[in-house]
């Protein structure tokens, strides 16, 4: 586990320093391309459910055992070239670098009262409709985005990277971008994508909660707002999201934030109402996102580094229990 470690920081700083290269080839965008590619000749006929099972466990375990293979050529050459080969991989399955100039994009035109711009880069990120959105409404979806994605995007795969390496950050990415890709409880993909949602929810289970809570741990509240008043917040509202682990990610975000988020979101024309998650004692403004962006940053460097230490001392107690039983 500790040379995971060391692989996991290594990461995390190549997603600081260099990020997701504009024009380099990406894993993420070769995962979509393959789970599409599926998605066309499989999605049809009988047995859907089936066949979107097979889907995501063929994607998966292929792109797993691409990642354990690359590692382990590289071990064999050299046990620092494993570590940085597993860095490398690990760093492509994070996003806290891009995620951060995302809602940076949105947030400077929305500085200068420019919602055009605004509205045209949340399009980018989010999947609602965008085009009539007022500010507080842009601000809302960009919190949003920044909350969910702070699990989704950067402490989940870092989760499964530190108990798997680079194959369990790799297979998680796979899973989270079908979920994003055919996870829709609509007509064309409720039954194809239920394996890939489902699969989703269940890796997303610990990481999302382990999340919020060190996000309200380790963050300060808004002014006038208490900290024990963000766990209430956090345990009375993170159920009430569609999504089972979401909604914990988006209760810690409102809370910290004293803002209210959920509501009416438009998808292609049709309405889908959220239920209101967190107090609003403030209005949302423009200056929450930069808010949001600062709370996902402490809270997924706390998350490193209480894992770090986590798997460090791990470590050192199956040394010792290993030397006691070789007595």
């Amino acid at each position: 586990m500790t040379e995971h470690v060391i692989a996991i920081m290594l990461a995390f700083v190549i997603d600081q320093v260099i990020g997701d290269p504009k024009n380099a080839p990406h894993p993420v965008r070769l995962f979509g391309w393959s789970i599409a590619f599926c998605e066309r000749r499989l999605n049809k006929g009988r047995f859907k459910k089936e066949k979107g099972m097979a889907m995501i466990m063929l994607v998966g375990l292929f792109f797993m055992l691409a990642a354990f293979s690359i590692v382990s050529f590289f071990s064999r050459l050299h046990p620092a070239a494993g570590i940085f080969a597993e860095a490398v991989i690990i760093s492509f399955m994070i996003a806290e670098k891009s995620l951060r100039e995302a809602a940076l994009a949105v947030y400077e035109p929305l500085c200068q009262k420019n919602l055009v711009s605004a509205r045209e880069k949340l399009s980018w990120i989010v999947g609602r409709d965008t085009a009539d959105l007022p500010e507080s409404e842009i601000v809302r979806g960009t919190v949003e985005t920044v909350a969910e994605n702070t699990s989704d995007g950067i402490t989940a795969p870092l989760f499964w990277a530190l108990f798997g390496g680079a194959p369990f950050a790799v297979l998680y990415r796979v899973v989270n971008t079908a979920d994003s890709m055919v996870g829709y409880q609509n007509e064309k993909f409720a039954e194809f994508g239920f394996a890939s949602a489902k699969l989703d929810d269940l890796l997303n289970y610990l990481p999302s909660r382990l999340t919020a809570f060190i996000m309200v741990l380790v963050n300060h509240p808004a002014k006038g707002i208490q900290k024990r008043e963000c766990f209430s917040i956090l345990k009375r509202d993170a159920r009430k999201h569609p999504s089972p682990n979401s909604g914990f990610l988006e209760s810690a975000m409102a809370a910290l934030l004293g803002v209210s988020l959920g509501g009416i979101n438009r998808y292609q024309g049709k309405i889908s109402n959220r239920p209101k998650l967190g107090d609003g004692v403030y209005s949302l403004e423009a200056k929450h996102i930069h808010d949001a962006i600062d709370i996902m940053k402490k809270t997924d460097r706390f998350f490193l580094l209480f894992f770090m230490i986590g798997g460090v001392c791990f470590d050192a107690a199956i040394t010792w229990s290993q030397s006691i039983l070789s007595l």
